[in-house]
């Protein structure tokens, strides 16, 4: 049987959505955590726990710490923490409905519900996976079979804790009228892919997003896992974008990049989009078809 959540690995669902957690009751917040573990089986409910809340528990995970700000060029990436994150995964909408329904009743009154984001898959681009809502696909350098384990997954640490991933959450919100003002050959080069075959291309700028985070480029490599999917609300659109890693060292040495903190080089994504929110959780281990927390104490 896995030790890890199943959807660390699986391939995004057709609906999904995140719900945010802060603390409400500090005092009843084990309690709380014991009755939730029923309805947590990794693949339809997987769940992150963010440092506040493995500290307020009086635990320590190594490798897990708070999204740290950038502020780059006027570039912001916001760190907004946040105690519990919990994606739901569903092939129908109406089970979203009913899952978010039992995840509150199983959290109340220890934890407050923050924020809710709707998601969904959106097409599916040559390589098999779903596109942003630009039209891009999404996740195409995505690592496979035991690579992507290796990547994803904490291994050769101990009991509770092998089998666990660091899960990083952004939220970006899309200008996409300024992105549809671009040409079809800018709109290439911000990405680095053509659109139409996803093929990568060799004269596009330094500043193209394939470029400032090509995972081999680092040293060492930083490979992750993108579980990404599109989100919109009246008419405000983008991304929720979740990556999954053995630690977040490949993440952050991606975004400073992309932030252009290291070189002055803007990815040239911020030309339409931006992230708002920015938290780091750590996603615990399975067991027995149960989610392990005994490196917490529970």
């Amino acid at each position: 049987m896995s030790l890890f959540q199943a959807a660390v690995l699986a391939p995004v669902p057709t609906v999904g959505r995140y719900l945010f957690y802060s603390v409400k009751d500090g005092l009843a917040v084990r309690e709380q955590l014991r009755q939730f573990l029923d309805l947590v089986d990794g693949l339809t409910v997987l769940v992150g726990l963010g440092p506040e809340l493995v500290e307020a528990l009086g635990a320590e995970v190594p490798g897990l710490h708070p999204f740290v700000a950038l502020d780059a060029d006027g570039v912001p990436v916001p760190s907004t923490p946040t105690s519990l994150c919990v994606w739901l995964r569903a092939a129908d909408r109406g089970d979203l409905v009913h899952l978010t329904r039992q995840v509150e009743a199983a959290l109340s009154p220890a934890f407050h519900l923050d924020k809710l984001i709707d998601a969904f898959r959106h097409g599916k681009g040559p390589n098999g996976h779903g596109r942003d809502l630009t039209g891009y696909e999404d996740g195409t350098e995505n690592p496979d079979g035991e690579e992507a384990v290796a990547a994803a997954l904490l291994q050769g640490a101990g009991e509770g804790l092998d089998g666990s991933s660091f899960m990083v959450v952004q939220q970006w919100i899309h200008d996409l009228g300024a992105f549809e003002a671009m040409t079809g050959r800018e709109q290439d080069h911000t990405f680095g892919r053509r659109r139409s075959d996803n093929v990568e291309l060799a004269d596009a700028p330094a500043s193209a997003h394939v470029k400032r985070v090509e995972q081999e480029s680092f040293e060492p490599s930083a490979f992750v896992v993108r579980r990404s999917m599109p989100w919109s609300q009246g008419q405000s659109a983008g991304l929720v974008f979740v990556s999954f890693g053995k630690s977040f060292d490949a993440f952050e040495v991606q975004m400073r990049r992309m932030a252009g903190v290291d070189d002055g080089v803007t990815d040239a994504l911020f030309r339409f989009s931006k992230p708002v929110t920015g938290a780091f959780f750590w996603c615990p281990p399975m067991q027995g078809g149960r989610l392990d927390l005994r490196h917490l104490g529970l």
